[in-house]
């Protein structure tokens, strides 16, 4: 029997983003799923963690099949999990597709997927927020990023494509696109430069990311949006 209580999926919880993201849904009330290649069980009885690689094929639809077993619906996805490889677009390698397509396009088709069939079956309406870059609409000659640009220009895309086409069931989709995020990935010594590539002079904190993603989750007549948290960088410089 399904609870009363609203239940988000994470993806890529286990550290950084998406691990704000979990405890920022478990201040909301949301009981949550995280899943990420590696995650610690929690304590929390109100908290599922499902360890698990996105990149593999029914790995999304058994996440789903999980948080059903132990909530039995599902209100929200956050496809937080991401992978970024920046080379020169020639110097990219058959692995470097497989590996960024594999979590970047296969990861959300087969999670969203399951979901959103969860969302439709229940009939409460739902939610579907995604991760992607600014580097799609303002690319920069000092991030070569190909495989960024084309999965997560993909990710822009399909959010309008599965915004109108369930909207009049409830279901919203929407989208951050993010500029440099401080994050474990980024190196101190890289700040500084790092910072210089956003107008407002700074690297974007993790709080950003999660203040953008819950505002999505209150606005409840808000679909199909590319929300920048970007220091303006999708804007220009």
């Amino acid at each position: 029997m399904a609870s009363a209580k609203k239940i988000a999926i994470v993806t890529g919880a286990s550290q950084g983003i998406g691990a704000a993201a979990v405890a920022a849904y478990r201040k909301l009330g949301y009981g949550v799923v995280a899943t990420a290649r590696s995650i610690r069980p929690s304590e929390d009885p109100e908290m599922l963690t499902v360890p698990g690689d996105l990149a593999r094929p029914g790995t999304g639809a058994q996440v789903v099949d999980q948080a059903l077993a132990r909530f039995g619906r599902v209100d929200t996805l956050v496809n937080n999990a991401g992978i970024f490889i920046g080379k020169p677009f020639t110097d990219y390698t058959d692995a470097d597709y497989d590996a960024v397509t594999g979590v970047n396009l296969r990861g959300f088709f087969d999670i969203s997927r399951s979901a959103v069939a969860v969302m439709l079956t229940a009939g409460h309406g739902g939610h579907v927020v995604n991760v992607s870059t600014s580097l799609v609409d303002h690319a920069d000659s000092r991030v070569p990023s190909a495989l960024a640009s084309l999965t997560k220009g993909g990710l822009n895309a399909v959010t309008k494509s599965l915004a109108v086409e369930y909207a009049s069931q409830g279901i919203r989709v929407n989208t951050v696109a993010l500029g440099v995020i401080r994050t474990p990935m980024h190196p101190v010594e890289t700040h500084e430069a790092l910072a210089g590539m956003h107008p407002l002079g700074r690297m974007g904190e993790i709080d950003d990311v999660v203040q953008a993603i819950v505002y999505l989750e209150q606005a409840p007549f808000v679909t199909g949006e590319i929300l920048h948290v970007d220091g303006g960088q999708s804007a220009g410089h």
